[in-house]
């Protein structure tokens, strides 16, 4: 048949398009000479060259790696449970260690209710349009991580972004929210923001943004993936460093794989927020149910962090301590990271950026790069902040995409002593001062 000859035709002609960008030379460079880590991640790291640096770029925050009680629960459990469960949480998926898990979870924060999830990326993507749909509102803080963005993109709900932490400016918008949705049929209407901010390291202000949200009628989405396990005396997170009770939020999205050493995400909340997951949102009811040595693993990080308070003072202890041989010591960089925060972000002071010719952000990426290579040669390990491609707009007001300075990522870890802490962040210091000082 001469119509089918024409589309043999057509399917030969026809390329594809490829997937993602080609690298760019920087991209590609900075592949080549990327550190590979042989073994576990723990505080001092073997390399495939070989040499054993100090690791100071894994969410290792307070060695559970080297936990060996941790290990001997995870390798029981494998022994019992398998590998995976082989199917979503839905049909025969989900065991007694994953509601073990999500009962530890909610007593832990003081929700009513828990539901984990198979990975921590696909937990906030998929919590947002599970409740907000096209038609509905979100209002979003400009500076919320990637995987949000990119639930709120998949909710195609109306957004209005509000300027970075900035509590005036989100009370403005949410004023222009309700008076333009006044006289429509009623919609949900939600704030989305960060508990510790990935790409700034910033904390957010959650006692005036729920004083917010009861004030004007909309419901919070916390993302706290960066910052549970970490805020608070006991590291329950920013709900806890606020004195503020987690029924007061809505959703408490959460992640397994940072600080715990484990793996998937969390959303806590009310009975009906929960249950509400199981039937209508995607990564749960898609997606195989989290492995059950990480679920125990999970819940069993809980338990040491609850019975053995002192992790959390040891970790504030070493964030101090490089803090002190960076952000006052050093003339170049700053960090912008909450005091509280282990993962540091340093980015170039706005006088060395002008001094130094460097506003292009490409080529404070390559300057950043220099600093991590140089650091690592004197045997620590670091990192940069990974910022997220540029994509279009999920506002349809065409509001530009907001980004994040270019940054060094400084991960602390109890696995090291105060001294240990000290010394690294002397390297890096003399390495930040070393590569910049001779830009011309």
């Amino acid at each position: 048949m001469a119509w089918e000859l024409e589309i043999d035709e057509l399917v030969d002609e026809w390329t594809p398009e490829p997937l993602v960008a080609p690298p760019t030379d920087f991209e590609a460079a900075d592949n080549e000479k990327r550190p590979v880590i042989v073994g576990p991640t723990g505080p001092k790291t073997k390399l495939s060259t070989g040499r054993v640096v100090t690791n100071l770029a894994s969410y290792n925050l307070y060695n559970f790696v080297a936990d060996e009680n941790l290990k001997e629960k995870a390798i029981q459990t494998l022994r019992t449970y398998g590998v995976g469960p082989c199917g979503p949480p839905g049909f025969y998926g989900t065991q007694d260690v994953h509601m073990r898990a999500e009962a530890d979870i909610a007593t832990f924060l003081g929700t009513p209710a828990c539901i984990i999830y198979a990975q921590a990326f696909s937990t906030i993507s998929s919590v947002i349009p599970a409740f907000s749909k096209r038609g509905d509102f979100i209002v979003a803080d400009e500076a919320i991580n990637y995987a949000a963005r990119k639930g709120i993109q998949i909710s195609r709900s109306s957004v209005r972004w509000y300027k970075h932490n900035d509590m005036d400016d989100l009370e403005r918008v949410l004023k222009n929210a309700v008076k333009e949705q006044a006289g429509k049929p009623l919609t949900r209407r939600f704030i989305v923001t960060e508990g510790l901010f990935e790409s700034v390291g910033d904390e957010v202000d959650l006692a005036r943004v729920i004083d917010l949200k009861f004030r004007y009628k909309f419901r919070l989405i916390l993302d706290e993936t960066f910052s549970f396990g970490v805020l608070g005396q006991t590291g329950r997170g920013v709900t806890e460093e606020h004195h503020v009770s987690a029924t007061d939020v809505d959703m408490i999205i959460g992640s397994l794989a940072g600080p715990l050493c484990a793996g998937g995400g969390f959303c806590a909340g009310s009975d009906v927020i929960v249950e509400h997951q199981r039937i209508t949102s995607p990564a749960y009811t898609f997606s195989a149910a989290l492995p059950a040595m990480l679920a125990t693993a999970a819940s069993e990080a809980l338990l040491t962090l609850q019975t053995n308070t002192d992790l959390v003072t040891q970790l504030r202890t070493n964030i101090r301590a490089m803090r002190a041989q960076l952000d006052p010591r050093s003339e170049w960089v700053r960090c912008t990271s909450s005091p509280s925060n282990p993962v540091m972000l340093l980015v170039l002071k706005s006088e060395v950026v002008i001094a130094k010719g460097l506003v292009d952000e490409n080529e404070q990426e390559k300057v950043l790069q220099d600093i991590v290579d140089e650091t690592l040669a004197n045997g620590v390990l670091i990192t940069r902040l990974k910022r997220p491609p540029i994509t279009t707009p999920v506002n349809r007001r065409e509001i530009p995409e907001w980004r994040a300075q270019p940054a060094l990522k400084v991960c602390i870890t109890i696995g090291l002593t105060r001294k240990e802490i000290e010394k690294a962040g002397v390297i890096i210091r003399h390495a930040i001062t070393k590569v910049v000082s001779r830009r011309k």
